[in-house]
């Protein structure tokens, strides 16, 4: 095994470069995810079929499909369309598909707001009947319930579902290697090992930075979970 390679300066600086791409794109798709998630959850969790439903299908088509035909869907198919094409290249926002950075976080978005959508929507409808009988009893109104109650009773319980999603997305960003000119941490793999024709060392390292980033996301989750949902636990444990 070569792994001086791997610790030249050129091939350090292709994994930063990895490593940063890999991160922006986490935190894009997961920031952009949450709002949009926030008010869909509550359509999710609502009595009404006609408020639940679409976003069911939405939930449902998403989940059903690989990540990967997502992002061809987007980067590749929607340029192809009439519409879209007549746009491409003066009238915003159509000029965002020609970027391979924009399409690959929108399929990454609406993949994890799709999750998100049932994590927080599953939080909403297990919260204690007590929780929301207390707040109406104060005369507090639907908007306000959610606003005060509801919603921030939800996020902090779904904390630990959350938790494995967003380790999964960062996972799942491996797939932007595909797209041409992102060059994330399994790109610089690639790159790396067709440079050198070492596969083995150019994935290992890889390997290396993703459980790396997770061990560091599982620590920041632990430390919200031990914050936020300390009045779940028994008292003396």
């Amino acid at each position: 095994m070569q792994f001086d390679v791997i610790f030249a300066p050129e091939t350090l600086l292709l994994y930063a470069h990895g490593i940063v791409t890999t991160l922006e794109l986490l935190v894009m798709s997961l920031f952009f995810g949450m709002i949009f998630a926030l008010p869909l959850s509550i359509l999710r969790s609502s009595d009404k079929p006609w408020l639940w439903g679409p976003v069911w299908l939405f939930t449902f088509a998403i989940r059903g499909t690989p990540l990967l035909v997502q992002v061809y869907l987007i980067y590749y198919g929607v340029g192809q369309l009439p519409w879209v094409e007549a746009r491409w290249d003066s009238i915003w926002p159509w000029t965002w598909f020609k970027g391979p950075l924009f399409c690959t976080v929108l399929a990454f978005v609406i993949n994890t707001t799709a999750y998100t959508i049932e994590i927080i929507a599953g939080a909403i409808r297990t919260t204690p009947h007590g929780e929301i009988e207390g707040g109406r009893s104060v005369g507090m109104s639907e908007a306000m319930l959610y606003r005060r109650i509801l919603l921030p009773s939800a996020l902090r319980r779904a904390l630990p579902a959350y938790s494995n999603e967003v380790i999964l997305m960062l996972q799942a960003t491996s797939v932007a290697s595909v797209v041409p000119s992102l060059i994330d941490i399994t790109g610089a793999a690639g790159s790396v090992y067709s440079t050198y024709y070492l596969p083995f060392e150019a994935y290992l390292t890889a390997g290396a930075i993703y459980l790396l980033l997770t061990l560091g996301l599982v620590a920041l989750f632990r430390l919200a979970e031990r914050r936020w949902l300390a009045y779940l636990r028994v008292r003396g444990t």
